[in-house]
This record gives structure tokens, C-alpha cells and sequence, in this order.
């Protein structure tokens, strides 16, 4: 059968603001979440049993009760119009728990390649719906725009933003979000964003924080300020670095020390998944 490969874009959030907490414990957040043109693959294959979802690849040991790939195809399973299984394949290139949506990016992918292939014929918005379910960044890959988050992250304002190239470091250290969302250090209080703000009046609530917490990620903000402007992407650990040009940022990538991982890519207005299966379809 016809296999259909799309990419799980990586994100970025240019800032994260932690604006209150609610009674329900979840935070009340202002941040920007732009795509880059770099990520995880996934292609994926009906079979003919119906009842089969079969992940191979990169994360096949991840028990299927925790694994994100599998978790939203068998979401979506209830809306199919044909009569097939998926095999779905991932080719993991972004780091895991580094702040770059690598999960929430795979799941997205995921409900927007099945609803073409098994004829669900949702909406993006219900798509969107759907994937909150699965995570609170998921529906920001699922609308595929650069936009500001408000609220817990489901309420989306698309907005346009100048294109850049961007360095993105992956210390050796896993940062849990869990863990500085609890922590009672965190910043909780930062005023809501005015009409006319501007990108140099923001920041990241989690990092001082984070710094703190993981000598890893200070580390290589340190290093990477040394050459940028920089900052951590949400929780962390992966901190970018902005520059004007490829050239600029491959000659700071070269220099990378041995035990970090990096890679380097533009931002982009719409997700690369989106243009892909649109491609794909016409």
C-alpha cells in the first residue's frame, strides 16, 4: 500500500510568561510558538488488518500505554471510514524531553496524516480538540501557525513573525517539566502582555529556575551568549541561539562541544507537516 511520510516539525518557544496558577493546578501562560524546519519522520502504511496499529522505529521499546504515536492513533480510530490498520514508522531525530515538542509534534502528525488516510473527515479545530487530550501542546502542532498561547496553551492567536536562523543545543540532561511547575521558586506573577508589546520585553519565566535547578542548561546558555542572542526553549533543556544567516549559525555549531547535540534551522510561518500532507493530496 501507498506509504504517506510527513515530518514532526520541532518548536520553539520564543517566551514563555507564567501569569497565575489555577485552582485546578494547572498555570495560567503567555508564550509564542513558532516551527522550524527541522524535526522527527514518520511515514505511515494502511495495512489490511483492521484492527492493527503497529509502531516500529526509533521509539518501538516506549510501552504503547506511553507512547504518544500510538496513543492518538487509537484516538482517532473511532472516527475511521475504511477498513484498515496503520503501520507507523519514526524516524527520531529531535531530542527527547527537550523542550522541542519532539512528543507533542509526533502525536499532531500523527491525527492529521490518519484523518487523510482513514477518511475521518474532522476539522482541523476538532482534530485540535482531540490532541488536547493527549497533551497541551499538541493542539499548537495540530493548527500548524505560529501563534501566541494564552491560557493553559489551548487559546491560539496566529501572528507573523520575521524569518531567522536558529541554533538549538541539547545539553546531556533531562529537565522535568513536572518538577519546575511544582517547584515553589517558579515565577508566577508576570503581568499579561499589553497591546504593542515587543519580543526584547519578554523572557522565560522557568529559566532562572532551571538554571539553577540543572548546571547543564546554565552552561550551555553561558557558551551560546558567548556568539547570540539566547534563550531556553519552555522547560528546557534545549536552549537556541538566534542568528541572521545559516553560515553564521553552522560556524557557532562547529565549535559545539562533544557531549551536547545541536542542529540548526529556520523558523517557519506554517508547519512544514502542513505543507507536506497538502502536497501529498493534491
Amino acid at each position: 500500500m501507498k506509504t504517506l511520510t510527513l515530518s514532526a516539525p520541532a518548536k520553539l518557544n520564543l517566551f514563555l510568561h507564567i501569569n497565575g496558577r489555577r485552582e485546578d493546578g494547572y498555570h495560567e501562560l503567555e508564550t509564542l510558538f513558532t516551527f522550524l524546519d527541522f524535526g522527527d519522520e514518520l511515514a505511515f502504511t494502511l495495512t489490511d488488518t483492521n484492527q492493527n496499529i503497529i509502531i516500529t522505529g526509533d521509539t518501538a521499546d516506549i510501552p504503547l500505554e506511553q507512547n504518544l504515536i500510538y496513543k492518538a492513533a487509537k484516538t482517532l480510530e473511532p472516527y475511521k471510514k475504511v477498513t484498515a490498520g496503520v503501520e507507523i514508522h519514526l524516524n527520531k531525530k529531535l531530542p527527547m524531553g527537550g523542550g522541542v515538542g519532539g512528543g507533542s509534534s509526533d502525536a499532531a502528525t500523527t491525527l492529521l496524516a490518519l484523518n487523510t488516510l482513514w477518511q475521518c473527515q474532522l476539522t482541523i479545530s476538532e482534530l485540535a480538540k482531540i490532541g488536547l487530550g493527549l497533551g497541551a501542546d499538541v493542539p499548537v502542532f495540530v493548527k500548524g501557525k505560529t501563534a501566541v498561547a494564552h491560557g493553559i496553551g489551548e487559546q491560539l492567536e496566529p501572528m507573523d513573525i520575521p524569518q531567522k536562523w536558529y541554533l538549538v543545543v541539547a545539553p546531556p540532561v533531562h529537565v522535568s517539566t513536572a518538577l519546575i511547575f511544582t517547584h515553589p521558586d517558579l515565577p508566577r506573577a508576570t503581568p499579561k502582555l499589553k497591546n504593542g508589546w515587543k519580543l526584547s520585553d519578554t523572557g522565560n519565566d522557568c529559566q532562572t529556575l532551571v538554571k539553577k535547578l540543572y548546571p547543564e542548561v546554565e552552561k550551555t546558555l553561558t557558551w551560546l551568549l558567548k556568539y547570540a542572542p539566547t534563550k531556553m526553549t519552555g522547560t528546557g533543556a534545549c536552549c537556541f541561539a538566534e542568528f541572521e544567516n545559516r553560515e553564521a549559525a553552522l560556524r557557532v555549531l562547529e565549535t559545539l562541544p562533544s557531549s551536547w547535540q545541536g542542529f540548526i534551522a529556520q523558523n517557519t510561518s506554517e508547519s512544514i507537516c502542513h505543507r507536506q500532507l497538502r502536497a501529498w493530496q493534491n
